[in-house]
């Protein structure tokens, strides 16, 4: 500690809302460090709670942390500063020029006082007429310094002792009667203090302007950290997404080579077949050829008459006339297998790209709950706020303003009125649902329309199967399977809610160009039991970000 001690300087404890040395600091979870107190009052007075050097959103109350380490650094921070300001000030004691007696002689002693009036410096001997004599009294007498013939007017040779503040310049008394008799006089002594607090305060500007551009500064190198943690994010995605295509790019090549190799191997083996049959013949022919020549030879008269029958009658043998090897036609193969790659590759394109941006919406996971204080009087919420069911008896609630009183619906607790939001709900073994987000001044008693124009933006289940986006008009949505989990996203700012199938890492829907410009709230409805076959919860649920 001791060796690192000696890189310790201000600027690394300085609270960024007090612009002073931490006092109780404590850690936000986005980790930046400020004084408890200070952090305290700066949320008590906002609506939001962020941090005042990231800017990141907390959508609950942070819980602060006390930062032992930082504790300790601030205390031996302030411990050297204690003992370095001690020495400084000892140093500059011993570096502060010694004025001496002017009136000693040889030995000259150290001066006590100097006199305006005499332009004369004594020592604790010589000072003493100045304090016995009655004359000698009334001169004005300063600590000692140096240099006495500059605080005397050059013009009438009298001490300066007043400011002008209409020539902004230091008068004797003369002067002030003489040459500045109709000009604004105060003594210095008090305008040494105006230009003492202007000058602390002009101190305390330039400090408040260094701590500015200091929290600008981390405010900077904190953005490109952010933009170096998406451009690493981005890469991954990009290798992942690339080397699957690239995989099955690959795939279908030696598909491609497998299946032309094969037509090949088809036709040389057809050739061979063919071949050999072919040399079995010419080898029975050549055989027979041989008999006929050497019958052919035979001088004898009997012997040739009696062979010749035999010989007459040719073994059987094929029309080879028609016969040959067609070779395979290779005509579009390579059309054919870049055109099949190309659907391939759109259709696991359209899957990978489905997986990186729900990987990417998943990482604004916020923790939602229901509130009771909104929930029908016919729902059933759990004790954790996590899941709401119909329940067939309507229960005896107060009807307040914030309750929806015909429709069995219910809010979450949470509001965002900006930035980014993302949760899931399990929506498995239901015949009817109704899913997404709403404003805060929807109208919560009676009948309530699902639309954008009064504040909805859902989608929902009707009779097991029947999807749809409830848009103005509605839109029927086609999905591959049964949802079973539902996610939600929001980008307050870009007017968008998107809806995902969380199992099939796939977009639903999206309701884009949305002008939102009050809170938002997650909205649910777990619809009627319908007989008991919709008596599943819906479930809020924890996010787990695919790897």
């Amino acid at each position: 500690m001791s060796a690192a001690s000696c890189l310790l300087s201000k600027d690394q404890f300085l609270c960024c809302i007090c612009l002073d040395v931490f006092t109780d600091p404590v850690s936000t979870p986005c980790g930046h460090n400020f004084c408890k107190n200070c952090i305290t009052e700066h949320w008590n007075s906002n609506v939001q709670y962020l941090c005042p050097i990231c800017k990141e959103v907390f959508y609950t109350r942070p819980k602060l942390k006390v930062n032992t380490f930082i504790s300790e650094m601030v205390s031996q921070f302030r411990q050297e500063a204690q003992q370095k300001a001690s020495s400084s000030s000892s140093e500059q004691q011993a570096a502060k020029p010694e004025v001496l007696c002017d009136v000693c002689t040889g030995t000259k002693l150290k001066a006590l006082k100097s006199c305006l009036v005499c332009l004369t410096s004594y020592c604790e001997i010589h000072l003493e007429p100045h304090l016995t004599t009655s004359r000698l009294k009334r001169h004005q007498l300063m600590d000692p310094v140096e240099n006495l013939e500059d605080r005397m007017c050059m013009k009438h040779d009298k001490p300066l002792e007043l400011f002008c503040k209409t020539d902004q310049t230091c008068v004797c008394m003369l002067c002030s009667v003489l040459d500045h008799k109709t000009h604004e006089f105060v003594p210095l002594e008090e305008e040494y203090e105006g230009k003492k607090a202007e000058l602390g305060k002009t101190e305390a500007e330039i400090q408040q302007m260094i701590q500015k551009r200091r929290l600008k500064i981390q405010e900077i190198k904190h953005s490109v950290d952010l933009s170096k943690e998406d451009a690493n994010r981005e890469i991954a995605e990009g290798v992942q997404v690339f080397t699957a295509l690239m995989e099955s790019v690959q795939r279908s090549l030696n598909e491609l080579i497998e299946t032309t190799e094969e037509k090949q191997r088809t036709t040389e083996k057809q050739a061979e077949d063919l071949i050999k049959e072919l040399e079995q013949e010419m080898s029975e022919l050549k055989k027979r050829s041989s008999e006929v020549k050497q019958l052919s030879r035979s001088e004898d008269h009997l012997h040739l008459l009696q062979n010749f029958p035999s010989l007459k009658a040719a073994p059987p043998t094929k029309d080879w006339t028609e016969v040959s090897v067609h070779p395979p036609s290779y005509e579009g193969t390579v059309v054919r297998a870049v055109t099949q790659l190309e659907k391939t590759l759109s259709k696991e394109m359209k899957k990978l790209l489905a997986e990186v941006e729900l990987k990417r919406v998943q990482q604004y996971a916020v923790d939602v709950t229901l509130d009771p204080d909104t929930a029908s009087m016919y729902l059933i919420l759990s004790d954790d706020g996590k899941q709401v069911n119909y329940g067939d008896v309507k229960k005896n609630l107060p009807d307040n303003p914030e309750r929806f009183s015909d429709c069995c619906c219910v809010l979450g607790k949470q509001s965002f009125s900006s930035g980014r939001f993302y949760f899931e709900v399990q929506v498995k073994r239901k015949t009817e649902w109704d899913l997404g987000v709403a404003r805060e001044s929807i109208n919560r008693k009676g009948k309530i329309t699902l639309r954008p124009q009064d504040g909805y933006w859902t989608i929902w289940l009707r009779n097991g199967n029947e999807y749809s986006a409830c848009n103005n008009p509605p839109v029927r949505l086609s999905l591959q399977s049964q949802l079973q989990k539902v996610g939600v996203f929001v980008d307050y700012e870009e007017g968008l809610v998107s809806f995902y199938d969380v199992d099939a890492a796939a977009l639903i829907y999206s309701f884009t160009g949305c002008s939102f410009t009050e809170k938002l709230y997650p909205y649910f409805s777990p619809g009627p039991n319908d007989g008991g076959k919709n008596s599943a919860p819906l479930i809020i649920c924890p996010v787990n970000q695919t790897e």
